[in-house]
């Protein structure tokens, strides 16, 4: 056997090894890399949700999911929307001022909303993250003040907010409701969790 052989057959083999070295490398690294791109799940519970308004009827509400929590888009009636000044005096933060929450620019309003119309809110209460209950009806009930213009009462614990989300003085919620990003795309069409087009 020449020199030259033996040489060829080091050569081959080392060409041979080193081929098999880098499909492993390749097929090592590919599911590494992949770990570090977003799951579909993970992806859906951060995304954007599009919903049509379109069907909601003045005084009713239609709750949604974004990032696992219930979103709530009520259509107030002219007479909900009026009312919401008489509820001034007794709010613990009428203007949205806390920062806890960060209220939009766009929310930072007697309404807190883009259209007088329409709230869009986070149904979390800020005190325990219970999920406050729909008292839409005006007037004396069980649990809430004689003056009442409709709103939202927590059950837990009695925190009351009103049609615009704002927490009423000495409750144990310490914050409004929570105004997620939106846009309207439409007169029907809304899209939670993003307020900028791109």
């Amino acid at each position: 056997m020449s020199d030259q052989q033996v040489d060829q057959g080091k050569r081959t083999w080392l060409i041979a090894t080193g081929c098999a070295g880098a499909v492993g490398g390749v097929a090592t690294a590919v599911p590494f890399v992949s770990t570090f791109t977003p799951s579909e799940r993970a992806k859906a519970a951060g995304a954007a949700v599009e919903v049509d308004i379109g069907d909601i009827k003045p005084g009713e509400k239609k709750t949604v999911e974004w990032r696992g929590k219930p979103v709530w888009i009520v259509r107030r009636t002219p007479e909900q929307v009026a009312a919401l000044k008489d509820n001034v005096p007794q709010l613990a933060d009428p203007d949205s001022k806390r920062t806890a929450y960060p209220t939009p620019d766009y929310a930072k309003n007697d309404h807190r909303s883009i259209k007088p119309e329409y709230f869009v809110a986070v149904g979390i209460c800020s005190h325990l993250g219970c999920s406050p209950s729909d008292k839409f009806q005006a007037g004396p009930q069980p649990s809430l003040p004689d003056d009442w213009h409709g709103g939202f009462l927590c059950p837990c614990h009695g925190s009351t907010f009103d049609l615009a989300g704002r927490v009423f003085k000495n409750k144990p919620a310490p914050d409004n409701l929570e105004v997620p990003p939106h846009i309207y795309l439409s007169d029907t069409k809304l899209l939670i969790g993003e307020d900028k087009k791109a």
